[in-house]
């Protein structure tokens, strides 16, 4: 459990705000060391308010805070600056990576590495390039922060290491098995697995496979629950 004590100037990004009462906004935040924090931010929205402008989704914040209940009192924003605004499918993407944190991310459980992870996508993001290799490693960087590190590069039937020419059904709770016949779930080459543990997604095959293999995983996680950045993307492309 994350300290309650104040606290300051301590490195963030909103993932989420909700308009609060007549002028204050509800945040969810992903703080480095102290994980999802919900906070409030009283009168944020008013015109006076030094907070009003600051409280940007994907932009690096040091924020300051106090109380002892599940919801915080926020007292002082600041912005850190360094990371370009995402625009376009690359804004998309960033939703999608912070319902993924809303959704699978316990309140108050730090996650160091996944925070530095979270930081390296939107920075990759912002690139304006492929959005496939950063989306694909920090799904796998996140798995693996709640415990379901991917097996990529042995059998888990019998732990030979994993032949690129053959194909495997991946087991969410096993990890890959060489596939004989019908298999069940998410089936991927050896190739696109040994890719996915090296992080190369330059092969078109790999970025289908290994995206249909992260879709079927976080599914499972999410108890088959659907992701509405998932689906306002969906209805964005067929405008």
């Amino acid at each position: 459990m994350a300290e309650r004590a104040r606290q300051e100037s301590r490195e963030a990004f909103i993932l989420h705000s909700y308009a609060y009462r007549e002028t204050s906004l509800l945040l969810d935040v992903f703080a480095r060391a102290f994980g999802r924090v919900s906070m409030v931010a009283r009168a944020a929205r008013s015109p006076r308010s030094p907070l009003r402008g600051v409280l940007l989704a994907f932009q690096p914040l040091a924020l300051s805070w106090f109380g002892k209940g599940e919801v915080r009192t926020l007292s002082r924003a600041e912005w850190i600056g360094g990371h370009p605004r995402l625009q376009g499918e690359a804004l998309m993407c960033g939703f999608y990576l912070n319902e993924l944190l809303l959704r699978l991310l316990p309140r108050e459980d730090p996650h160091d590495a996944l925070f530095g992870r979270y930081q390296d996508a939107l920075r990759q993001l912002a690139r304006h390039g492929d959005s496939a290799p950063a989306l694909r490693s920090f799904e796998r960087a996140l798995l693996k922060e709640l415990g379901y590190a991917m097996a990529l590069e042995r059998d888990s039937a019998n732990g030979d290491s994993i032949d690129p020419a053959k194909s495997y059904s991946y087991d969410p709770e096993r990890g890959p098995i060489e596939a004989r016949g019908a298999a069940p779930g998410a089936v991927v080459s050896g190739r696109t697995l040994l890719d996915m543990a090296r992080d190369d997604y330059t092969d078109p095959l790999t970025q289908q496979q290994a995206k249909a293999l992260m879709r079927s995983l976080l599914n499972h996680r999410l108890e088959h629950q659907p992701l509405k950045s998932r689906r306002v993307f969906r209805d964005l492309l067929a405008l």
